[in-house]
């Protein structure tokens, strides 16, 4: 498929009802339930009581003692309490009664997962990525993230930005599905985009929002049969799929940096968690199960296949490789940039003897795209970020790819005057081309 061209994608509005991000229920949207205020002041209200439910999904029963949850079908935005009359706004889902953020359920939401093997840096990733999008990915797009729901704010603080950014330690490896309920991040993002100049009419902007939820996958949640089935739900509910590969579990690609890295072991470790291939063909053949996909029909999520740590890699490739330049930050998807970069990943891949991943892809999937990608920017001290600080480089790539293909990002050809994305592109799935490597 040419990376310039966008196919409609299955979003919660097609699933005739609207995806608990919590749970990944699936809610019709006249049926969800509210949740009474409850007392407040003088304001007369229902008492709190245990919400089995919600205590269930929690794990424990602290902080699951709330006013009650009442039906009100066919009510959308506010609906009276039955039992004390005061009207409510606080919708919650009917499966696990978490709240649904008004912002998530009155916007197109858009469900990505994060896959990737031990190590491979998803949770410094999610945390770079947010900080991005917060700051400057944000001011060049010209758009506000904004966290739904209050758990949101705490675990992007308290997990995410006070150790990396405030107190510079790594961040450990996600914890196994098995220990507890996964809980997503829940962000709207809402960018203004200003209509183009025609004669004779007055320029005019608009706001596009979309609810962006992020969960990331611990490698070895895919290797239990048990664990991985629980884990699955939330896989299959995903719009698209971000797999996060450690190039230095690649053979070909640790033989070319090791006299950079001199700490750096000679072979990847022998951890089947941490073999990209393995991770992307369990989440594919778990995936065509659920979907009931037939033999030899690729599968239609968006999957965006990053090679992280790219910062280790970049002393070694030829000074005019893509992945030597920066993105230029102009508001839109540049789609020369973008299939360079795809071209120079894939050429990679066949160099390091890896390219049984890129063949995979391409018979699995049937719009994917490849990516080079550093979160810190450099290589860490001692459990510590090293002494530059944090300095990502396009971290932002596969999410800004993401939102081309959700239809909330223009793509445009540098000197086309398209800013559509039209026009003609080599196939994402494409022969590798020369190395990038320099002669060894």
């Amino acid at each position: 498929m040419p990376l310039a061209s966008r196919v409609p994608l299955p979003g919660v509005r097609s699933r005739q009802g609207l995806t608990c991000p919590y749970c990944f229920a699936v809610v019709a949207q006249g049926r969800i339930p509210f949740r009474c205020r409850g007392r407040a002041g003088r304001r007369q209200g229902c008492d709190p009581v245990l919400d089995r439910r919600l205590a269930d999904y929690l794990g424990s029963t602290a902080g699951a003692s709330l006013p009650p949850v009442f039906a009100a079908p066919g009510r959308r935005g506010h609906a009276p309490c039955p039992d004390c009359g005061q009207p409510t706004g606080a919708r919650v889902c009917p499966e696990c009664h978490n709240p649904l953020p008004s912002a998530y359920v009155d916007s197109p939401g858009r469900i990505v997962a994060l896959v990737g093997a031990k190590n491979a840096g998803k949770s410094t990733y999610i945390a770079v990525l947010l900080h991005e999008l917060m700051n400057r990915v944000g001011t060049e797009l010209d758009a506000s993230l904004v966290a739904c729901d209050d758990r949101t704010i705490e675990r992007y603080k308290r997990d995410f930005a006070r150790p990396l950014l405030e107190e510079r330690r790594l961040l450990p490896t996600t914890a196994s599905a098995a220990t507890g309920p996964r809980e997503p991040l829940v962000y709207l993002l809402t960018r203004t985009r200003r209509a183009r100049f025609a004669p004779g009419r007055l320029a005019r902007s608009r706001n596009d929002s979309l609810a962006l939820v992020l969960f990331d996958t611990a490698g070895e949640d895919l290797r239990s049969r048990e664990v991985r089935d629980l884990h699955l739900r939330y896989l299959e509910a995903a719009d698209a799929i971000i797999f996060l590969v450690d190039p230095l579990e690649l053979p070909g690609a640790r033989a070319a940096v090791v006299e950079a890295a001199p700490g750096l072991p000679a072979v990847p470790g022998d951890d089947p968690d941490s073999e990209p291939i393995n991770i992307i063909a369990r989440v594919t053949e778990a995936l065509r199960q659920r979907h009931g996909t037939r033999p030899g029909e690729p599968l239609s999520v968006p999957v965006a296949v990053a090679l992280t740590k790219i910062d280790v890699l970049r002393p070694a490739l030829l000074r005019q490789s893509a992945l030597h330049r920066s993105r230029a930050g102009a508001g839109v998807l540049d789609l020369d940039d973008r299939e360079a970069v795809d071209a120079q990943v894939r050429a990679l891949l066949h160099e390091w003897q890896a390219g049984q991943l890129d063949t995979y892809l391409r018979q699995q999937y049937a719009d994917h795209a490849l990516f080079g990608i550093s979160a810190l920017g450099g290589v860490p001290e001692g459990g510590r970020v090293g002494a530059g600080g944090v300095r990502p480089y396009r971290a932002e790539d596969p999410l800004l790819w993401l939102l081309y293909r959700f239809g909330m990002l223009d793509g445009l050809r540098p000197g086309s005057g398209d800013g559509n994305g039209g026009g003609s592109g080599p196939a994402a799935g494409g022969p590798a081309g020369p190395s990038p490597f320099q002669g060894r």
